[in-house]
């Protein structure tokens, strides 16, 4: 398929730039694959669509404080540096992005905090907003971690044009994070509460864990017409055991398995044996699933309102249907759907 038809005109005020007061106070649209049908919800209403054997598969993946503001040695030149991924632990090597990046080169040293508690050398160009950082911290990692948590910054996607709040602090992570890893959230997972899950619990429904880091290749660009041309980021993903067998039972039971999100759903999607079943796995995908694509795990799917041309957006096509989406969206634009990051969710069965 092509960039071009998954276009579709998405009003500004569309876009979600605040969390709804209660996690699971939004509407759900519900999409039914079989009978073309969709009906309009609210996300407290998925207690209805799951029973007994049924598994919701969840990304445990944790947002951690990817965005850092800082100085540029003797000019004081004000830097953000987004970091992307821990290349060496002992050594404090960091892929980042820098902005304006026209302004650091290799050997700059970069200041952070007010009293410069933490000082990074680049060493490397990757790209052009890309470089590779050696943060020089003497202290135990634990310190070094502490400092980051200290002086970063949540990473609100900057397309909401506003400051971070202690509210984002919260929200923008989902209740069941335990891995710290990703500079985004997986943002269908936001919706669900305690309650909810504790309630899906007593009906006899399974959460299984799969950890995918979510990376910014999500929010890039697409610049090729051609999709089989585009080549995402890759991310990590591990995969236990018990999850795999949770899945695989549900499986072979013929029951309902849910991928919470489109960053699990290419985790497992990433993860399949010959025989069309989930397996163990610890490394890296660069999965980029667009229709037309056969799903081999998951029968049902939650996720969010995407913006226009993103590969989220392609997933979801690709799972419901090309034609089927766009009608949703359509519908969805016309009835006010939130969209993005804090944005209403769909079911699709």
């Amino acid at each position: 398929m092509k960039l071009s038809q998954f276009r579709f005109h998405l009003p500004p005020d569309l876009i979600a730039n605040h969390p709804s007061k209660h996690r699971d106070d939004v509407n759900m649209m519900i999409l039914d694959r079989k009978k073309q049908s969709i009906q309009h919800k609210h996300f407290k209403d998925i207690l209805n669509y799951f029973g007994d054997g049924d598994v919701l598969i969840i990304n445990n993946t944790k947002v951690f404080p990817a965005r850092l503001y800082g100085e540029k040695e003797k000019t004081g030149a004000k830097i953000e540096v987004f970091l992307l991924r821990e290349l060496n632990r002992e050594s404090r090597l960091w892929d980042v992005l820098v902005d304006p990046a026209r302004k650091i080169r290799i050997g700059n040293k970069l200041y952070f905090g007010d009293d410069d508690t933490l000082v990074a050398e680049v060493i490397d160009n990757t790209t052009s907003r890309g470089r590779t950082i050696r943060f020089l911290f003497d202290g135990p990692y634990d310190e070094f971690k502490k400092t980051i948590q200290k002086l970063g910054e949540t990473p609100l996607p900057k397309i909401h044009n506003r400051p971070v709040t202690n509210e984002d602090n919260e929200r923008y992570q989902t209740i069941f994070a335990k891995h710290e890893g990703a500079v985004a959230a997986p943002t269908a997972g936001l919706h669900f509460t305690r309650e909810i899950m504790k309630r899906l619990e007593l009906k006899g429904v399974s959460f299984a864990e799969v950890t995918l880091h979510v990376g910014l290749g999500n929010f890039r660009t697409i610049d090729v017409e051609d999709l089989t041309k585009h080549k995402m980021d890759s991310e990590e993903v591990i995969i236990e055991p018990e999850t795999a067998e949770i899945v695989n039972k549900a499986k072979m039971d013929k029951k309902k398995i849910c991928a919470v999100g489109t960053t699990t759903m290419k985790a497992i999607e990433s993860s399949v044996t010959v025989g069309g079943m989930l397996k163990p796995f610890k490394g890296w995908t660069n999965k980029f699933i667009f229709p037309p694509y056969e799903f081999s795990i998951a029968n049902c799917m939650i996720t969010n309102f995407h913006l226009p041309q993103t590969p989220m957006m392609m997933l979801t096509s690709a799972f419901a249907g090309f034609d089927f989406t766009m009608k949703a969206y359509e519908e969805a634009v016309e009835k006010k759907y939130k969209f993005f990051t804090y944005g209403n969710p769909m079911l699709i069965l």
